[in-house]
């Protein structure tokens, strides 16, 4: 069983096509579980955001597995399995690893350094856990990522180099967004717009030029009791986008909140207005850039900046990190898959001389301070001979014969398949409750 991901993001595939395959909530629940019903699956997460969907899997076989996680994703995307594999990349074990402790670092990111992603990544392994699609072998994998995470923002300056999808969106803006004459209406009251009320609240911007509109009115007032905001509600958006000179929307609507209509009716006077769109599937029409007086940001314009905020030293030391932890957990990985034949080996050899001493204590010639010598050289001779064969498998872990001197071992000693799987399953639960506790 190995780790294998499959998946789209910014750098292989065209906006239009992440918009497709974007993932609520409830479809990512539905995918997992789907992904578990198929015949070489174990564990299923995924990783959806504004710029990349990702299904991480422990699959039995590679090819099988491969095959049908992207008919998954292409189904639900509305595309031919072909159509869709062009724009997909799959990782497999030790790149698998690999790839998602860079997602977690933020090396992977639209913008380098980007620190909403550890978040993201959190929630994946929370849902997945909620749903038990999570095992143990992805729930180390994602629990290990997230340490990675945490430490290359404490221990670098990429947090500088990464602002936040909305820090981003608002320099990208320009001007307009400190013009201290400038209104601001926040259309959707989730996550990204509740960061975004924040942002401008706290980089000066007045509360009373802050307007918040959303489906539910309770939720934009939820923002108004916070940050001290105006609210209005939905019918009256129309009203608001006339009045606005910056508009900030991130709704996860299936469709267009803002069409090029409506947006005609809100600037029939010609004036300047600013969209900021920072949803996927997106809310703008993107023919609204080429009208007069409009500026678009989304995100298909922050992709094409992305790649130059980033400043090489600590790029470089972050990565430095992820290669460290990369080459540590997968020999911690090869070990843990060793083990369980080790111990088996020296649980049988201990259940042998256990027996041969029975049969010997039953003779009545036999003292009991002879009897206690006998033990005790037996004990010492099974440890010796097992001693350079155990050790050896240990020393081959970090190589690619560590699992194959392992199966010679189960095979040379005929050790019992249960007794191995024994052992994996108990170091597996000790793994999983060491994983909820963190």
């Amino acid at each position: 069983m190995s780790v294998l991901v499959v998946g789209l993001s910014h750098k292989t595939a065209p906006i239009e096509l992440l918009e497709r395959v974007s993932l609520d909530t409830e479809s990512v629940v539905k995918l997992s579980h789907r992904a578990l019903e198929t015949p070489y699956v174990s564990e299923a997460a995924v990783v959806s955001t504004c710029n990349r969907v990702e299904v991480y899997v422990e699959a039995e076989r590679f090819h099988g597995a491969v095959e049908e996680v992207s008919t998954l994703l292409a189904e639900h995307a509305g595309l031919d399995r072909d159509a869709f594999v062009r724009h997909a990349y799959v990782h497999y074990d030790d790149a698998a690893v690999a790839h998602l402790f860079e997602v977690a670092a933020g090396l992977d990111s639209m913008i380098i350094g980007e620190s909403q992603i550890l978040g993201q990544v959190r929630d994946a392994l929370q849902l997945g856990q909620d749903e038990s699609t999570v095992g143990s072998a992805l729930n180390t994998l994602f629990q290990q990522a997230l340490r990675i995470g945490k430490r290359g923002h404490a221990e670098t300056g990429i947090d500088l180099l990464g602002p936040s999808i909305v820090t981003a969106s608002l320099d990208a803006a320009g001007h307009v967004v400190h013009d201290p004459e400038t209104r601001f209406l926040v259309i959707g009251a989730g996550t990204m717009s509740s960061l975004a009320v924040k942002t401008l609240v706290e980089s000066g911007v007045s509360n009373a030029r802050i307007m918040v509109a959303n489906r539910t009115y309770q939720r934009a007032y939820e923002l108004v009791e916070t940050y001290g905001v105006g609210a209005v509600r939905w019918g009256s958006l129309d009203n608001e986008l006339h009045h606005a000179d910056v508009v900030i929307t991130c709704t996860g609507a299936s469709g267009l909140v803002l069409d090029r209509e409506r947006i005609e009716r809100a600037q029939h006077d010609g004036r300047p207005m600013t969209l900021i769109d920072m949803a996927l599937p997106r809310d703008v029409d993107a023919t609204v850039a080429d009208m007069a007086g409009v500026t678009l940001v989304d995100i298909a314009l922050l992709a094409e900046r992305g790649s130059d905020t980033a400043a090489a030293q600590d790029v470089t030391a972050v990565r430095s990190i992820v290669d460290a932890e990369v080459e540590a957990f997968l020999a911690a990985k090869a070990a843990a898959r060793v083990t369980p034949t080790v111990v088996a080996l020296r649980t049988m050899a201990t259940e042998i001389v256990s027996a041969e001493m029975e049969r010997f204590a039953r003779r009545n010639d036999v003292s009991d301070e002879v009897l206690a010598e006998v033990r005790h050289t037996v004990n010492r001779v099974a440890d010796k001979i097992l001693h350079a064969p155990t050790v050896r498998v240990q020393q081959l872990v970090d190589g690619d014969g560590g699992l194959t001197y392992a199966d010679a071992l189960a095979d040379l000693f005929a050790l019992d398949p249960a007794a191995i799987a024994a052992v994996t399953k108990r170091s597996g639960d000790k793994a999983d409750k060491a994983g909820e506790g963190a």
